[in-house]
């Protein structure tokens, strides 16, 4: 009876471990699509925008969109975060834009009908591409504002340990998307799994311009103490939260209003 048991439970142990691996496996094979929800494509260019194109080093054309800056205004170089478009930026950035600032509302490979697979490296190179769209049209590097939301934070941080710029606005950041991803699936090797990582702790301490952090104090998604682990690693960084609102931060005006305010124009 013991030997039979003994096989029932060994048999049990092997059935969990083969699912365990099952399970890890389809997490390492699907992680892409995990990670990079791109939403369904759109054709629409909202008003006040062009569609523009740039080509990335590795050779992808990319659609995204622009508005030029009014004369003595910056502009901003905006990393969208997931489930949103280059479209949806004109509507988080509506009020600065009617205060003058440009916006380049930036689009990754592999969304929003944009050829290619997006991927940690091909998001960077996405970034570079934008940047130097943007320098090609004349724009000083001071003329520049990196803004980066929830993933978009990782293209827009390491933008900023490559290139000059007038300084780095990260909305609902992550200090890396390891920290992220294992604290949400803490039963999985996370780490050991993860192909893209997006360490944005690891380039802070190294930045050379001003930087403001804007989180929401209920966001479930990327924890605040992440954003404030990345304040911490940064001496000029400015960490503004907001009470009650969540990851979708973004999407609420008086953000504007302390990016304006942070950039040395009048909120409102």
């Amino acid at each position: 009876m013991g030997g039979r048991a003994g096989r029932v439970a060994f048999s049990l142990i092997v059935i969990c471990l083969l699912a365990y691996g099952a399970v890890m496996l389809l997490a390492y094979v699907m992680q892409g699509r995990l990670i990079y929800p791109a939403p369904p494509a759109r054709s629409d260019v909202p008003g006040g925008f062009e569609q523009v194109r740039y080509t990335t080093a590795d050779g992808i054309d990319l659609a995204a969109g622009y508005r030029p800056a009014r004369e003595g205004m910056p502009t901003l170089l905006f990393f969208h975060g997931n489930g949103a478009s280059w479209q949806t930026t004109p509507l988080v950035t509506s009020l600065l834009s009617e205060k003058g600032y440009g916006v380049l509302a930036a689009e990754y490979r592999g969304y929003n009908g944009n050829p290619g697979s997006p991927s940690e490296a091909g998001l960077y190179a996405d970034g570079q591409a934008a940047y130097d769209f943007l320098r090609a049209r004349g724009l000083a590097a001071q003329d520049i504002v990196l803004v980066g939301n929830s993933i978009g934070s990782g293209v827009a941080t390491h933008l900023a340990s490559e290139v000059n710029a007038r300084a780095l606005v990260l909305i609902s950041p992550f200090d890396s998307l390891e920290e992220t991803a294992s604290r949400k699936m803490r039963w999985l090797p996370i780490r050991q799994l993860l192909r893209d990582r997006y360490d944005n702790s690891g380039k802070f301490p190294h930045l050379t311009l001003p930087i403001l952090i804007l989180h929401g104090e209920e966001d479930t998604l990327i924890a605040l103490d992440q954003a404030q682990a990345l304040a911490e690693a940064h001496p000029d960084t400015k960490l503004v939260t907001y009470e009650g609102w969540g990851h979708d931060l973004v999407v609420h005006p008086p953000v504007q209003d302390e990016i304006a305010a942070f950039l040395g124009s009048p909120p409102g």
